[in-house]
């Protein structure tokens, strides 16, 4: 009897050594980690049997109240387990990159290229390779953050007062010595090397390519999420949203038109189905003559443009993309065109057509303004790009 009060006391001193303190365990429950937890399975019983009025048990009570110990530990070490295998998950996660909590997915993005980033906190410090993706920034008020721009980054006037690092080749040292934490960048204007230069110094490169109306929109949703700015967002795509469905209203009844937009005469390069402006063409109840071709900017031979006989000529001007005078007049030789018969050569404003941003309801305007005059009443001054 004295023997297995001995053994008793032990496995009681070892239950209580190793027995998970407040706040340690943290028990697992459908929605989570939950409670605060401490086990003391058979400690009651164990108090009452040492007390002096149980010293003289019975064996049988003894040898139970020694199970429900042995229970206690037992419990002891499945709560080690887990605590054991969420450490190693945390371990792995950090070891692999692979995100072990709810924050992290919510903060890891995939860009265009299918790459996927991880910021822990919104960027306070990017640089914008696009036009386009400027204007994107300065809508969602990142005015303080934007540190770096292109050359062509004319829009709004703030981008003029930003550090330049160059367009196409863009100064990587300069690009490096204004400190990014992102790098936001059009696919087809970054250079290979220059992007596995700039990871390999481990600089964020955001990648970002619009191929219809709905990406730009989904780009300053996306950029609105990064930064913490899904409130502006909104606001921006909403309005973007509601010009939209306007100038679509305007332009339903009227009779679709054969459509050659122009980026260059020599060679002759036009936008096609790859494009997000064949769709805007194609919004703004136009037919885009190039619509068989294929990629984003093919180019045509003028036997085409002939059999196709387009009733419209869009040339896009602007301040760093234009068609000039000279091109523009070239056209009028081949008389046997309905556009030019017609004198239905028109001009749009290339920063706003060419540049996936903000302001493309204000080229989409234009365009249909263009193709379908009559839908808009004489005089008429177009809607505004901002609310």
């Amino acid at each position: 009897m004295r023997t297995l009060k001995n053994v008793f006391r032990f496995v009681l001193a070892a239950l209580r050594a190793c027995s998970v303190q407040p706040g340690k365990t943290p028990v697992p429950t459908g929605g989570g980690w939950a409670g605060e937890k401490r086990v003391r399975l058979g400690y009651s019983l164990v108090a009452a049997l040492l007390a002096n009025r149980f010293e003289r048990a019975s064996c049988c009570v003894y040898v139970a109240a020694m199970l429900l110990c042995l229970v206690g530990l037992n419990g002891r070490a499945v709560h080690a387990d887990e605590e054991s295998s969420s450490m190693k998950r945390r371990q792995q996660g950090i070891l692999t990159g692979m995100p072990f909590m709810a924050n992290i997915a919510s903060r890891t993005f995939v860009d265009d290229a299918g790459r996927k980033l991880y910021f822990s906190k919104a960027p306070q410090r990017v640089v914008s390779l696009a036009p386009s993706i400027t204007e994107m920034l300065f809508a969602l008020g990142l005015d303080e953050q934007i540190v770096g721009v292109t050359n062509f980054c004319n829009y709004p006037p703030a981008a003029e007062t930003k550090p330049k690092i160059g367009y196409t080749h863009p100064n990587v040292e300069s690009l490096l010595a204004l400190r990014p934490d992102m790098v936001a960048a059009p696919s087809e204007f970054l250079r290979a090397d220059v992007l596995a230069k700039l990871e390999a110094l481990k600089v964020p490169v955001f990648i970002l390519q619009a191929k219809s109306l709905e990406n730009v929109l989904a780009h300053l949703h996306l950029l609105g999420r990064i930064f913490e700015r899904a409130s502006a967002a909104d606001a921006v795509t909403r309005h973007m949203r509601e010009r939209l469905a306007q100038i679509t209203r305007q332009v339903e009844a009227t009779k679709p038109t054969r459509v050659l937009y122009v980026l260059s005469n020599q060679p002759l390069i036009t936008v096609g189905p790859d494009s997000y402006i064949h769709q805007m063409i194609g919004v703004a109840h136009g037919i885009n003559i190039a619509s068989n071709a294929s990629g984003a900017y093919p180019r045509l031979s003028m036997e085409t443009v002939l059999d196709a006989n387009p009733e419209v000529l869009i040339f896009p001007v602007g301040s760093t993309e234009s068609v000039s005078d000279g091109e523009r007049q070239a056209w009028s030789r081949w008389t046997g065109l309905s556009a030019v018969q017609h004198r239905r050569l028109h001009v749009v404003s290339s920063d706003a057509l060419n540049r996936p941003g903000p302001r493309i309801m204000d080229g989409l305007e234009q365009l249909a303004r263009a193709i379908h005059p009559e839908a808009f009443s004489p005089g008429t001054p177009p809607s505004p790009s901002q609310p």
